[in-house]
């Protein structure tokens, strides 16, 4: 939820009426419950929905759809409140889970549809909450804020990226693959996997809600167009503001390289050699090194040169591993064509992990005033870019899908670099 930095995030009288700890935990236990299912489901659509390319194709309307409901997504988490929009986003993964049970266009199109929204909801409630609990602990605690905002970060995004382990972990050791190319098990791995969902969505009603202001904003009697009108107010005023015009290129970059590993590294690098059940164990080795990252990245994180050093540094193996792709990696048999996609996944992974973590400080950082609208702006940029990896990798070359990526890092480093230049220069200026 949106605060200001004049404004007491939690009531005085009674500073312990929330435990902020708890809540983080919480929300760390219910996504890992959720997404340990949806991740490993979305990591085997364009492996098992292959007809028509179903599954691809359903992949790329989620995310234009996520993209189109991220412009409404703020006002919905503000009239809900951050811990009501939390559970009705969960809705969404489990219904795009069941629907893989009669995978079909008249089930995934709708599903995926629906995942959109509930999943733009679930994101920003999710950003806007997290940032939240950070600003009301580092305030009752009197501690550094970035800190806190980085450490709550880091143990989010670490818990939340083992996903990627335990859900392909168990992907693995379930699936079979068969004569003929066919897969055997996935219908009790959809099974396993909505029963871990339902626990979660549980869990996620045990939250807190963070201060007594999302009830004024739910009770509040306010008509449609002043909603609409305070929403377009909000987008204006923060798609004027030069701080998020430079951070949009890196965000757009981070929903680029987060669809590169589902689109391209599954298909193109680890199914040729490691095949269809190789898919899980691979992005287990991603999800691993992805988690490690982000706890070691929110640990050091502290503020904006922190930030500037740390994304520079997971922005660097991301451009090796993409210049190793375009000139030097070929597909090869043996230990060392096993051991090679996995090396991949693994530096991918920190990256990936350098990527959540920092952005998500960064913003908690810069826009305190308009959280909502801030972390709407984030799932909206990478939603779009996510959108465009899958409509168009089933048509364009891995190779040509490198040299994209490697322009895209390029352009999000120069304008990042500037921004981090802007804000230091600001800060210097105030304490001058």
């Amino acid at each position: 939820m949106a605060t200001d930095e004049e404004t007491p995030l939690v009531v005085e009288e009674i500073p312990s009426q929330l435990n902020h700890k708890k809540d983080v935990h919480i929300l760390c236990w219910a996504f890992l419950l959720i997404f340990l299912a949806y991740g490993a489901v979305q990591n085997l659509e364009s492996t098992i929905n292959t007809e028509g390319d179903l599954g691809t194709i359903s992949l790329g309307i989620l995310y234009v759809s996520f993209a189109i409901f991220s412009l409404v997504a703020s006002l919905v988490v503000k009239k809900l409140g951050s811990k009501n929009a939390l559970v009705l986003g969960t809705t969404g993964y489990f219904l795009f889970t069941a629907a893989n049970l009669k995978p079909s266009w008249y089930t995934m199109v709708p599903a995926s549809v629906y995942l959109g929204f509930a999943a733009s909801i679930i994101w920003v409630a999710q950003g806007t909450y997290l940032t939240s609990a950070a600003h009301s602990h580092a305030y009752d605690y009197k501690l550094h804020e970035g800190t806190v905002i980085g450490k709550f970060n880091g143990e989010f995004w670490g818990m939340f990226a083992s996903h990627q382990l335990v859900g392909n972990l168990i992907t693995l050791a379930m699936l079979r693959d068969e004569e003929g190319g066919r897969t055997s098990g996935t219908t009790l791995l959809l099974i396993v996997f909505l029963c871990s969902m339902t626990v979660g969505i549980v869990l996620m009603c045990f939250l807190s809600k963070r201060n007594g202001k999302e009830d004024a904003l739910q009770d509040s009697p306010v008509t449609f167009s002043s909603s609409v009108g305070s929403l377009l107010n909000s987008m204006s005023n923060l798609l004027l503001d030069i701080r998020i015009l430079l951070v949009i290129p890196l965000i757009a970059y981070s929903g680029l390289q987060q669809a590169f590993v589902w689109a391209e590294y599954t298909k193109e690098i680890v199914k040729p050699t490691l095949g269809e059940r190789g898919v899980g164990g691979a992005m287990a080795v991603y999800g691993v090194f992805d988690a490690i990252s982000s706890l070691i990245a929110g640990r050091l994180t502290s503020g904006i040169s922190s930030i500037t050093i740390i994304v520079l540094g997971g922005a660097l193996i991301q451009l090796i591993v993409l210049l190793w792709l375009l000139l030097g990696y070929s597909v090869s048999g043996g230990i060392l064509g096993t051991l090679l996609p996995l090396l991949i996944g693994a530096l991918w992974g920190i990256g990936d992990g350098v990527l959540n973590t920092q952005l998500c400080a960064l913003l908690g950082l810069l826009f305190k005033h308009d959280l909502e609208g801030a972390f709407a702006q984030l799932k909206l940029w990478q939603s779009v870019s996510i959108a465009v990896v899958f409509f168009i990798s089933t048509s364009i070359s891995l190779q040509t899908m490198v040299v994209t990526m490697l322009v895209a890092l390029c352009i999000s480093l120069a304008a990042f670099l500037l921004l981090t230049l802007k804000v230091e220069k600001a800060f210097s200026y105030r304490s001058a």
